[in-house]
């Protein structure tokens, strides 16, 4: 049996107002983990031998500064936006008038609820594998292996896009990036340089997305207040049912729409996470919205209405026509620093969830290793292989197999949402939806009927791919375990992740 570990040092300090955590003796009484049940069943079973990565670390994690709410707010911005920089298909699907109440509505019915049960449940797990362990809570640790899997392919596959986005938006202006040898070698330096300033630590790619995400949104505040003048809201009214492309326009809409609980990831690296994580994913949130809306209206209703001109970099080509040569530079410039963004926004996601995973003893040690700038080098370099094998694919294709990996995950995100619900309606939470468990029920309803509905419009060539690529998790689980119980591997479990998951068992008791 391993012992009773203590809490986690981002726990320890935690202030006691406005949201008040409970006394440290209870501290480990108000979360759920799988972590030391199914570890201390697998080191019976295997007899494999775990040891304290936080013990044997030469690296202190309480020398690394935690993000505030200013990088959070920016680094939520980029894992699900980065400007509306790849909204153009919605407009060509489907045409301005759905186009825009697509993202003034949308987000209603599936950005607030996930944002929601990120805010609840990142504050009641504020470890760096998130969504690993609430899944892992409540529905076991095989089911926390999966979602990780998916969750981490998508992230990867997310990550592919941006390459490609930075390159189309500047091919108008160099040809020669728009393929052959210049672009391969293009992707390569782009996705190395990125990785480095990823690899050099999160304050750094904190206040990189702030000064990115003003950049970014300056261009479009410029062009609205030019455009002005000439704006015909009729343009913006225009629509034919009859000729809506509901795949691309559902697709277009969810890919710009979700990730929001991609930030969970670095719950452990978060200052003040019950208090800074609910607030930053609201005004981002707001941020979101308005960053989408505005430049689609003044797109719309600024410049003579070609539907099918709207793709990939036509803001660029708004930007000439309103104001001129100026204004398109900069929307380009704009455009390849928001994919830069995204970019090490996305990848700060991918490789703390696998730094986390093996905290928690699901990968090999090796993932749970530091650089000297407290960033995991092995996870970094894992995801930033994964973007450059995948950067050959194009735009529409990445984004259909990467919302399909999503949609099968978000499916275990509510069940586990209102599984802790049900099973733990007396645990103390951070922060917490102000709704019963009816209504935590009904709050799920609407995305779930979301997700079925993008994975039945998924082309049938993505859905295979999809379904074959979730295969491969279910192999990859046993043959990570068969590497433990042979000792091919070494395992570790951190010192500094509490065991929580009886202790709430029985707080939950009346």
């Amino acid at each position: 049996m391993l012992p009773t570990l203590p809490p986690p040092r981002h726990l320890r300090n935690l202030p006691s107002t406005p949201l008040q955590w409970p006394d440290s003796s209870s501290a480990q009484k108000q979360r759920i983990s799988f972590t030391k049940q199914s570890s201390t069943q697998m080191q019976d079973h295997n007899n494999a031998e775990y040891v304290g990565v936080g013990e044997g670390s030469s690296t202190k994690l309480e020398n690394f500064k935690k993000l505030s709410i200013v990088p959070l707010v920016f680094l939520i911005f980029y894992e699900v936006s980065g400007g509306p920089f790849g909204v153009e298909d919605s407009v060509k699907a489907a045409g301005p008038l759905l186009a825009l109440l697509g993202f003034l509505l949308f987000p209603f019915v599936w950005s607030v609820p996930e944002a929601l049960i990120t805010a609840e449940l990142g504050t009641l797990f504020p470890e760096n594998a998130g969504y690993v362990v609430w899944v892992s809570s409540a529905l076991g640790p095989f089911f926390g292996f999966q979602l990780s899997w998916m969750k981490w392919l998508s992230g990867v596959i997310d990550n592919a896009l941006y390459p490609v986005l930075f390159l189309d938006y500047l091919k108008s202006s160099v040809p020669q990036l728009e393929g052959g040898f210049t672009r391969v070698i293009a992707v390569l330096a782009l996705t190395m340089a990125l990785t480095y300033m990823n690899y050099r630590g999160l304050t750094i790619v904190g206040w990189v997305a702030i000064l990115l995400g003003v950049f970014s949104i300056l261009p479009f505040v410029v062009m609205g207040l030019v455009a002005i003048p000439r704006l015909k809201p009729s343009r913006c009214s225009v629509v034919d049912l009859q000729t809506v492309d509901w795949g691309l326009y559902m697709n277009t809409l969810f890919w710009n729409l979700n990730y929001w609980d991609s930030i969970s990831t670095l719950a452990g690296e978060v200052e003040n996470p019950g208090r800074t994580l609910p607030r930053a994913l609201f005004y981002a949130l707001v941020l979101v919205i308005l960053g989408y809306f505005f430049p689609i209206l003044i797109g719309t209703g600024a410049v003579p209405l070609h539907c099918g001109k709207w793709s990939d970099g036509y803001f660029s080509d708004i930007a000439l026509i309103i104001e001129g040569v100026w204004l398109r530079f900069w929307v380009q410039a704009a455009a390849a620093v928001s994919n830069m963004g995204m970019f090490v926004a996305e990848m700060s996601s991918d490789s703390f969830q696998l730094l986390g995973m093996a905290e928690q003893g699901m990968l090999p040690e090796f993932f749970a290793k530091r650089s000297k700038y407290g960033t995991p080098l092995t996870g970094i370099l894992f995801s930033a292989s994964g973007v450059i094998l995948l950067s050959w694919l194009s735009f529409q294709e990445i984004v259909a197999a990467e919302n399909s990996l999503y949609c099968f995950g978000m499916i275990m995100e509510f069940m586990t949402f209102v599984t802790l619900r049900v099973k733990y309606p007396n645990a103390s939470r951070p922060y917490k939806v102000p709704v019963g468990t009816t209504g935590a029920i009904l709050m799920c309803i609407p995305p779930t009927i979301f997700v079925f509905l993008v994975l039945a419009l998924a082309p049938s060539k993505v859905m295979v791919i999809s379904l074959l690529a979730i295969m491969v998790g279910f192999v990859l689980r046993p043959f990570l375990n068969h590497c433990e119980r042979k000792r091919w591997l070494r395992f570790s479990q951190s010192s500094d992740l509490p065991d929580i998951h009886s202790p709430l068992q029985e707080r939950a008791e009346p």
